[in-house]
């Protein structure tokens, strides 16, 4: 019975980490395909508008009440405390540090990192990748070095958009709404919030980015099975790259209140 223990724990870290090396290596041969391939500018502009662009509408309803309810429930515990003017600071950190990011990472994730799953899957099940092997076309310059860099491109500002439009409707919530004073809410708010936050969201959103790509490239190149393997490729790139995202939130917020500390800009 143990050694089964032992043998079940020990095939699943031989698979993770596995699939962490075959990251790697997809990693390095984007790497090497941006350097030494010219880039398919249709190919990028199509993917800008199919990451970024039509991905605005998820972004704006998520941060808008995601900063909206944050807003209203952080004046629900602070005017206990006679704190209400201290709302816009803690709203807006918490949307620049943590829920912009993130937020915007998972749903870009479920929106484009299963989209670019299942094509990609779809296309290694009907042999087009063979195919383009076949006529001298690089799968990772055609498919996976465009859809990288748009992300890469898109996320940041999706995330930027995020924040916006979740201090705003905080904003809204907090004076409008519950009453706040303007004044002290726009002075505590920009008070404490630094250039050090922007510099940490837009870090977390490119970081994102980068898994989101990888994760779901990745899946839709290992795609078997005919059509039950296409099925599963976007729901394996949801969950991987939303644990990771998840998971790595958590390391990077050390890691840039090191390389950002507090008082810098």
């Amino acid at each position: 019975m143990l050694l089964q223990f032992l043998n079940a724990i020990g095939a699943t870290f031989i698979g993770q980490m596995s699939y962490l090396g075959r990251l790697a290596f997809l990693v390095r041969d984007t790497a090497v395909s941006l350097r030494v391939a010219p880039l398919r500018w249709s190919l990028l502009l199509h993917q800008l508008a199919e990451v970024g662009f039509r991905s605005q509408l998820v972004v704006v309803v998520t941060g808008a009440f995601t900063g909206a309810v944050f807003s209203a429930q952080t004046y629900f515990q602070f005017h206990r405390l006679g704190m209400d003017s201290a709302v816009g600071s803690v709203v807006a950190v918490s949307m620049f540090r943590e829920l912009g990011p993130v937020l915007t990472a998972l749903m870009l994730s479920g929106r484009v990192g299963a989209s670019i799953a299942a094509e990609i899957g779809t296309m290694k099940v009907t042999e087009q990748i063979d195919a383009l092997r076949a006529l001298g076309v690089h799968p990772i310059d055609y498919l996976i070095v465009p859809r990288v860099l748009a992300l890469l491109i898109s996320a940041p500002l999706l995330v930027a958009e995020c924040i916006g439009l979740g201090i705003g409707a905080g904003y809204l919530v907090a004076t409008r709404v519950l009453g706040i004073s303007e004044a002290y809410y726009v002075k505590n708010m920009l008070t404490f919030t630094t250039g050090r936050d922007i510099k940490m969201a837009l870090f977390k959103g490119m970081a994102f980015a980068i898994l989101i790509g990888f994760v779901a490239c990745e899946e839709g190149l290992k795609t078997s099975q005919g059509a039950a393997g296409v099925g599963r490729a976007p729901t394996q790139a949801v969950v991987i790259s939303s644990l990771m995202i998840l998971i790595s939130n958590f390391f990077l917020s050390f890691l840039l209140n090191i390389f950002f500390p507090a008082g810098t800009y």
